[in-house]
């Protein structure tokens, strides 16, 4: 928005904000290792975004580069066409400059590969970005560049924004165009979407996203740019959804957000979602299936030169998995479309959950990597995210808002979900919250 400002009133060049932002990518980049190729393209001169420097995530297709997925597997080929959801992301008028990192396939919570090695947290190098959109995180929260494309399968979104200190909101199920043979599949975990550094820029994105595309299907949003008057009824949740302990600062994080809001005239308690853990074994099992669908049949959805055999541990040991327990996957599928159809029956009880967006901090590099045994891996990810998977699973949107740190300087998020359909309810909340519980921008904020 501040940079948008400049822009109309001539302050500053398009050609000179995409020479700051190259200039600023390429210092943090060395530190970071956030960045997959350099690109050279420019969005809508006529977009409302026009001039606006960002990056993208390198497992959307950009005409004429090729997209890696974090993997060895994939060929150096350029893509034959732009993915939909980045025809629309240009014709918004952004002018994105590299193609950022994402661990192999999205498949996890950290951004390591065995292909392009460890994307660093600004906050503190040593500690991971979060995944899968840890590449875009990393340089959006280190002032690089004021907004980067994210997506989000379980999480994705939501646990790089918090682990970097970012706003980062997943939408609802279609809010944002993408492939429709996404659709085809038994429930569609995936939504685009974007990391920011303020409510304000994450509310005006959606705002002008749907000018471009808009689902009839969905209430739309619309501008957001102050709190509704209305008070909401706010549900709690201070417990793992995985039946293991959460860190200490992290439950406090989300208790002073429910005191912040019960402050502010909200009306809060302590909810039970409903949700037990044969929900994260049904989780797991699709995940397996389509880990087995990537590893088997990559090529058709990747393009031509895929090979299987060069893909890391936690695909291979996922596909294996789907094959050890092939006869409880179709069920475990059966049970999530079931949720995928039915409305959160939680939003009969309260009009939003508060909520951790994962169990602890950012991890030390390393946690989840891609040496990590594949069983201590799957351990160690249920325990880390399990809170972010419902919504991707029901289509419903939520947000994850930087509001604490621990003691050690690292941000902690906290998730406000809704019903589906309702993102302007959870960015009115989030203005609120940014305002009453203000964070620090970038990790240079902290110093001064």
């Amino acid at each position: 928005m501040d940079l948008l400002h400049l822009l109309r009133k001539r302050q500053v060049s398009a050609a000179e904000l995409r020479e700051a932002a190259q200039a600023r990518i390429d210092a943090a980049n060395d530190a970071l290792n956030a960045v997959v190729r350099p690109l050279g393209v420019d969005g809508d001169p006529d977009g409302p975004f026009a001039g606006i420097p960002t990056v993208l995530k390198d497992n959307e297709d950009l005409e004429g580069y090729p997209t890696l997925h974090g993997s060895w597997a994939t060929a150096d080929r350029p893509a034959a066409a732009t993915s939909p959801w980045v025809a629309q992301y240009l014709a918004l008028g952004f002018t994105p400059l590299v193609k950022t990192t994402l661990p192999e396939f999205g498949l996890t919570a950290t951004t390591e590969s065995t292909r392009f090695g460890a994307t660093r947290n600004p906050w503190n190098t040593a500690h991971s970005t979060g995944g899968s959109s840890g590449g875009s995180a990393a340089l959006v929260a280190s002032g690089a560049v004021p907004i980067g494309h994210a997506n989000d399968g379980g999480g994705s979104i939501r646990i790089p924004a918090a682990l970097n200190g970012l706003v980062g909101l997943k939408p609802s199920r279609g809010r944002l165009i993408d492939l429709p043979e996404l659709d085809r599949l038994p429930v569609n975990l995936v939504t685009q979407g974007v990391l920011t550094r303020s409510v304000r820029d994450t509310a005006y994105y959606f705002a002008e996203a749907e000018r471009v595309y808009r689902n009839p299907e969905l209430a739309p949003i619309g501008m957001v740019v102050r709190p509704e008057r209305r008070r909401l009824r706010v549900g709690l949740v201070t417990d793992s959804l995985a039946g293991s302990p959460l860190d200490s600062h992290t439950r406090d994080a989300v208790i002073a957000t429910g005191q912040a809001l019960q402050e502010l005239g909200h009306d809060v308690s302590v909810v039970d979602l409903g949700i037990d853990q044969q929900f994260g074994r049904d989780f797991l099992r699709y995940w397996a299936l389509l880990s087995f669908m990537l590893q088997k049949a990559g090529g058709r959805f990747l393009g031509e030169g895929f090979d299987g055999s060069k893909t890391e541990q936690l695909t291979k040991g996922l596909s294996a998995m789907c094959v050890q327990q092939a006869a409880r996957v179709p069920w475990s599928v059966r049970r999530l479309a079931r949720v995928s159809r039915e409305p959160e029956r939680i939003y009969e009880q309260v009009d939003v959950v508060v909520s951790p967006v994962v169990s602890h901090p950012a991890p030390p590099i390393g946690y989840l990597g891609p040496d990590v045994p594949v069983r201590d891996q799957l351990v160690r990810l249920l325990r880390f995210s399990s809170f972010t998977p419902l919504q991707n699973v029901s289509g419903a949107p939520a947000i994850s808002l930087p509001l604490a740190r621990s003691p050690q300087g690292l941000p902690i998020g906290v998730q406000v979900a809704g019903p589906m359909g309702e993102e302007r309810r959870l960015l009115s909340v989030a203005l609120e919250l940014e305002e009453a519980m203000p964070w620090p921008r970038t990790p240079a904020a902290t110093m001064a």
